[in-house]
């Protein structure tokens, strides 16, 4: 198994649509690379809506054998606005930052050559952040599946994207 963390804006509609896909074993909806020192305690929600500096973010884990890098960056880049400072949809925010962050070092000159890739298409600097994660926090229970539990709640993620 191996894991990535995705920030896209609002983390409920990210979790909802990476859980439709074969090859994704789980995901957990959390605060990610919030500044240094932050390791210590996490933060609440309140804190993050605070600016706290952590982005809200999708922890994957997936079966590579099932679901390759490639194909799990580009449904990432397929649902976020990739040049948009620090907000996504109607949602505004440090906290709403997008961003890929790996743990496997080794990972990364493929997910360099994704991101040059889209970089090219969009003809212009990303504003995705792609670093090593330096923490991790999972979000309260109540974030967990958000959607799943209300169905009629807001995401910047249109509908038709939950049903590839």
């Amino acid at each position: 198994m191996k894991e990535m963390y995705l920030a896209g804006g609002c983390f409920w509609g990210l979790q909802k649509f990476f859980d439709q896909f074969d090859g994704v074993v789980s995901t957990e909806v959390g605060y990610a690379n919030g500044p240094e020192g932050a390791a210590e305690s996490a933060p609440s929600y309140e804190d993050v809506c605070r600016s706290s500096g952590h982005a809200e973010t999708v922890r994957v884990v997936y079966d590579e054998t099932r679901l390759s890098l490639p194909e799990l960056i580009g449904y990432y880049f397929m649902v976020i606005d990739p040049v948009a400072v620090n907000r996504q949809g109607n949602d505004r925010g440090i906290q709403y930052r997008t961003g890929i962050y790996f743990t496997d070092p080794g990972q990364y000159p493929e997910l360099r050559r994704l991101y040059d890739r889209e970089e090219r298409k969009a003809g212009r600097p990303l504003a995705v952040q792609l670093e090593p994660l330096r923490n991790f926090f999972s979000a309260e229970a109540y974030h967990q599946k958000y959607l799943e539990k209300n169905p009629g709640g807001y995401c910047h993620i249109p509908e038709k994207y939950y049903h590839l």
